[in-house]
């Protein structure tokens, strides 16, 4: 594209051209001039929309992020209906958060000193992604200890974390292949014994 030819939807398809770069090289991979050329687009378009690299990783991490409110509603429809198991719902949950891109977008962050002082902006502490899905799965899991299926008594703020934590660890190595959804459920069955009730597990 000749420069100073404007793109229409700009900063969707450099965030898009940098999610296949992410997925394809990792985050070593992931330049401005990777991203514009990605991007089919010249390099000044990326610096007419973001004051500087990390600030366009910035915002592609928070907007990443932001999805999970989709998986967020599922979950409360799945708690509020009473239905799944609560290990099946929280694998399939899990499974969704640590998609190819997730996995990406919590390497690049952990990665990159620049790009964490820019969330630390929006975010103070914790690491986007993991700290939204740690509530996510929170809110979650006392939705279900009202219905009666999670213990009265269960720790949801150890629970939550333990559970991105141990998941995390399933799908962080990109090159290996994706664990089965039923690698997922023994992990998240595991972490959760001892506080279903009835037939809920």
């Amino acid at each position: 594209m000749p420069t100073g030819v404007a793109i229409q939807d700009a900063r969707e398809q450099l965030f898009a051209a940098a999610e296949r770069i992410l997925l394809r090289a990792g985050p070593d991979g992931l330049t401005s001039r990777a991203v514009t050329a990605e991007a089919g687009c010249a390099k000044g378009v990326l610096h007419r929309h973001f004051a500087d690299f990390d600030t366009f990783l910035a915002e592609l991490v928070l907007d990443r992020t932001a999805r999970l409110d989709d998986q967020a509603a599922i979950l409360r429809e799945a708690a509020a209906a009473g239905t799944g198991t609560v290990a099946g719902n929280v694998a399939d949950a899990l499974t969704q958060v640590f998609g190819p891109v997730g996995v990406a977008i919590v390497a690049l962050t952990i990665s990159r000193d620049g790009l964490r002082a820019r969330l630390r902006e929006a975010v103070p502490t914790g690491i986007p992604l993991l700290n939204p899905a740690t509530t996510m799965i929170a809110n979650y899991l006392a939705a279900e200890r009202e219905r009666g299926r999670i213990a009265p008594e269960a720790d949801l703020e150890t629970l939550a974390p333990t559970l991105i934590g141990a998941t995390h660890l399933l799908f962080a190595d990109r090159q290996a292949p994706r664990p089965e959804v039923e690698a997922v459920e023994r992990t998240v069955g595991a972490v959760l014994a001892g506080v279903f009730q009835r037939t809920s597990g």
